[in-house]
């Protein structure tokens, strides 16, 4: 299919020119479009959570049920009925699966839609588009079964052009999702949780996901862009065409065009490639993410029949033992972080705006590099970081022919990963944000026989469809084989492109001196480990970058990172309300900063000095966390009951010496208690008031942090990222709400249930906060907050105005923000 240009490979350097599918309305481009082949299809569903016989059928009775938008997810809605305290929200302690995803429920659901084609519809080539379903789907058009789709992560496509009624007839899509047994390690939410489109093309049209740019040169002065576009031609006659190709700026202006005349072979399809020079390119970076548009044609006997609309950026990757990873010959060290997929409080649905918030928080807090884990994300979580110039690692599987859990992908791998590795690569190949490929994580066969084939295969597979990309997998040591030493792994990383290993960096030197050619990065480590796994990266250019467990809370993995006293000990099955958050974060759920993230401002050197105060431990007692937690630490001085009693203070910095001073009293000057943490140690009696560090390097005051005691509750504050959103479902505000005292100060230690009403043009899609063990509804119009905070989602209806949203807590003054969707 790729004709020997694309042969361009190296083991060094790669070069690419990526692009988003955005489809833009056409007048930006100076032009009318005849025809717009990818429509949004997510709208006036109808719903059930139950099994039903027939449901399939177009005369299946559907009025009583629920009509409901997509994207959706039934794990994260409250459960029906009433159980006593075994029931709390979505929330169940008969989840079978436990911990594992949250304690929330799966089951069966039906989808089914109604729709009817207009008359300027008739004749064309019509096909549904599902961006993802969880899991295992069964589609139906019109009674016919189109066919099943086990994973819950790759996209997928059914032609219905030849089941579809005339115009003005009523056609029914059913989709029946099943999500049973114990299938996941993590939250995955239920449903047709992605985008659903309905692609209309013409009989001469260009398929899906079948342009792939990259670009033979990519130089500051002039690259080349090389299109590759295949065209499908599903008449009997073969066809004279032009295919034109137009770049424009992001501001709208046209850079370069040129075209190709070709004959279209009848009933089948041609690829054609086409090269433009560009000059004086604006390159892709994560620190200048520039992208461009591009507008491919068709044409036949002077007729536009087709178009294809597209955002790019232009960029170089090269990688190497000796040189590290560099963008645009700009050495670059991959700051970076695991993220599932799930959006907190809104639960698995792919909502634009979600997808582009957690990148931007991400971002905010110095992450340049994330890790899809452990499947791949939706499109718009890349086209996010494409625009914001955050760099992916785009992973496929978790696991591949040896279970995890028994009702896992396991069960489909033989039958589904071409399919899906395909699709994967197919889809996203394009985006500039994407820099690596993943086949996979953990894999239990990994190093032997059949697994490094399997790995070969994939790789394969992979660099079939694009050339221009490295492939790594996250390798662990051998804690599921018993005995087996760490250079065994060799036989794992044999097939890659790029090691990556999870928790091993105590191995990095020691491998180098074994496998000095060998591209090394840590696809996982501990955040309690951020300073030792860094000072790896900075040191030794084979070293590329480290990915943290993980960036942010997710649902689900309950409580990986926990505390007990003494010893860390499993969570009791007994336990309820249990943990249903991961707990290992450096963000939490709602994208606020835990303890561990300002530590690595410290390491990444976006901080000068940090400050964090140990929780009281009982006489007698010490705090131990899990490898994946962190100490029970809060950037508090409101410590009631406390007074005089002894509480540890730890400082965080790179500095020679830390000097400690409380209500202006120096306390004591010290220089680092552990080299490898970067921290200080005090111990020191409470009394209200002002704590306060200071950072001493060569005698001078480098830097300064305090913590302050605050008052008593007071007052909410409301305050939105946007006060201005689209009138589009898609969009969404993000408003925090802050207990305060009468000073204004956020209060850290303030636990209240806040009550919420909204008018106007929007909806609260949900409410919650960043307690891993607080279980609650995300849906009631009540929500407690914690450590200071909750966080309310607002999405708008489907019109424009203003919308009005009031929070009440009992003893303090109402909170209140006024928003504008337009």
């Amino acid at each position: 299919m790729f004709k020997s240009h694309f042969n361009l490979f190296r083991q060094t350097t790669f070069v690419l020119i990526s692009f988003s599918l955005w489809f833009f309305k056409s007048e930006a481009f100076g032009q009318s479009a005849p025809f717009t082949s990818k429509q949004s299809f997510d709208a006036n569903w109808k719903f059930e959570k139950s099994d039903f016989f027939n449901a399939e059928s177009v005369v299946f009775n559907d009025k009583a049920w629920r009509t409901i938008d997509l994207p959706h997810d039934w794990s994260i809605e409250d459960l029906q009925g009433s159980a006593g305290d075994s029931i709390i929200g979505p929330f169940s302690k008969k989840s079978e699966s436990a911990g594992a995803t949250g304690y929330v429920m799966g089951g069966t659901g039906w989808y089914r839609k109604h729709f009817t084609l207009k008359p300027g519809e008739a004749g064309k080539q019509i096909s549904i588009l599902f961006d993802g379903v969880y899991m295992n789907s069964d589609v139906w058009i019109n009674g016919k079964h189109l066919g099943n789709h086990p994973y819950g992560y790759t996209p997928f496509y059914y032609d219905l052009t030849n089941f579809l009624n005339p115009a003005g007839k009523d056609n029914v899509i059913a989709v029946k999702v099943k999500n049973l047994g114990v299938n996941s390690r993590w939250y995955s939410g239920s449903g047709i949780y992605r985008h659903v489109w309905m692609m209309m093309k013409n009989k001469i049209d260009f398929t899906e996901w079948g342009t792939f740019v990259t670009s033979p040169k990519v130089d500051k002065s002039l690259s080349t862009v090389q299109f590759q576009t295949e065209v499908e031609n599903v008449s009997r006659e073969i066809k004279n065409a032009v295919i034109g190709f137009t770049i424009f700026s992001t501001k709208g202006g046209k850079v370069v065009s040129g075209k190709i005349n070709t004959k279209l072979n009848a009933s089948g399809k041609t690829v054609l490639t086409k090269a433009l020079n560009v000059a004086r390119p604006d390159l892709w970076s994560p620190k200048s993410p520039h992208l461009y548009k591009a507008d491919i044609t068709i044409e036949i006997n002077g007729k536009l029949i087709s178009r294809k609309q597209l955002t790019f950026g232009i960029r170089e990757i090269s990688v190497d033992a000796t040189y590290g990873l560099r963008i645009n010959g700009e050495k670059l060290l991959l700051k970076g972080g695991g993220v599932h997929h799930d959006n907190g409080a809104l639960g698995a649905v792919t909502i634009d705006r979600a997808e582009e918030r957690k990148v931007e928080q991400l971002k905010a807090n110095g992450f340049n590099a994330i890790r899809t884990t452990h499947n791949p994300p939706s499109e718009q979580f890349l086209n996010a970081c494409d625009k914001l110039g955050m760099v992916v690692i785009d992973e496929a599987f978790d696991t591949w022919q040896h279970p995890k859990n028994k009702a896992d992908y396991h069960l489909y791998f033989k039958e589904w990963w071409k399919k899906d590795l395909r699709s994967i690569v197919l889809r996203d190949r394009n985006h500039p944000s994407v820099i690596f490929w993943s086949i996979g994580n953990e894999i239990n066969e990994r190093a032997e026989t059949d697994g490094v084939d399997l790995a070969t295969q994939m790789v394969s597979l992979v660099k079939s469809i694009d050339p221009t990309r490295k492939v790594t997998e996250g390798v662990c040591g051998f804690w599921d084989h018993p005995g087996v030493e760490w250079d065994h792994s060799a036989n794992a990383f044999k097939p890659l492109d790029v090691a990556g290993s999870n928790y091993e960096w105590k191995n990095y030197e020691s491998d180098h001196q074994k496998y000095p050619e060998r591209i090394m990065m840590g696809t996982e480590s501990f955040a309690y480990e951020a300073a030792e796994n860094w000072s790896q990266v900075e040191k030794h250019p084979y070293v590329i970058g480290d990915f943290v467990w993980t960036a942010m809370d997710y649902m689900g993995e309950a409580a990986i990172g926990h505390n007990d006293l003494d010893s860390v000990k499993p969570m009791p099955a007994s336990m309820w309300p249990a943990y249903y958050i991961s707990n290992c974060g450096d963000l939490d759920v709602t994208g606020i900063k835990r303890p561990q993230s300002y530590f690595r401002d410290v390491v990444w050197d976006r901080s000068v000095i940090e400050m964090a105060v140990h929780a009281p431990v009982p006489a007698g007692h010490k705090d131990v966390f899990s490898a994946w937690g962190w100490p029970d630490e809060y950037r508090s001085w409101n410590w009631e009951g406390n007074e005089g009693k002894e509480l540890e203070i730890t400082v965080y910095s790179k500095c020679d010496k830390v000097r400690l001073e409380l209500n202006g009293k120096t306390l004591a000057e010290k220089q680092v208690s552990d080299p490898a943490k970067l921290a200080f140690k005090f111990n020191v009696p409470y009394n209200p008031g002002e704590i306060k560090a200071f950072a001493i390097t060569n005698n001078e005051v480098v830097g300064a942090t305090s913590l302050k005691t605050v008052g008593k509750p007071f007052k909410l504050r409301l305050t939105a990222d946007r006060r201005r959103i689209d009138n589009s479902r898609n969009d969404l505000s993000y408003i925090s709400v802050e207990v305060l005292d009468e000073n204004d100060q956020l209060v850290p230690d303030a636990v209240m249930p806040v009550n919420f009403s909204i008018s106007g043009a929007a909806e609260i899609a949900a409410i919650g906060n960043g307690n891993p063990k607080g279980m609650q509804s995300f849906r009631q119009l009540n929500h407690d907050t914690y450590q200071g905070r909750c966080l309310v989602i607002v999405r708008p209806v489907g019109k424009s105005g203003a919308v009005n949203l009031l929070t009440n807590a009992r003893g303090l003054q109402p909170g209140k923000l006024e928003i504008r969707v337009q």
